[in-house]
């Protein structure tokens, strides 16, 4: 249950991510499985950090679409 709770939580991450980065997107496909390697990378990047956004899902949600903007920001550096 928890593999499946984290695909979800990506994947509207990554949507959500797609939608605030206008013209960095991937597409909707790309951009939710940016988004949940963007989950990873949030969640990673703030216990690096100590820094804890809120939890349960909202939390869970807003830390995954900020790991997905920095994914979806470095991907399209190398877009370009």
């Amino acid at each position: 249950m928890s593999l499946l709770y984290a695909l979800l939580i990506g994947a509207i991450a990554g949507w959500l991510a797609g939608k605030l980065m206008k013209g960095g997107g991937f597409g909707v496909l790309m951009n939710i499985i940016l988004g949940i390697i963007g989950g990873i990378v949030g969640n990673w990047a703030f216990g690096a950090l100590g820094i804890s956004i809120s939890d349960g899902i909202i939390g869970d949600v807003i830390t995954g679409a900020i790991g997905a903007i920095i994914i979806l920001f470095i991907a399209g550096i190398f877009k370009k």
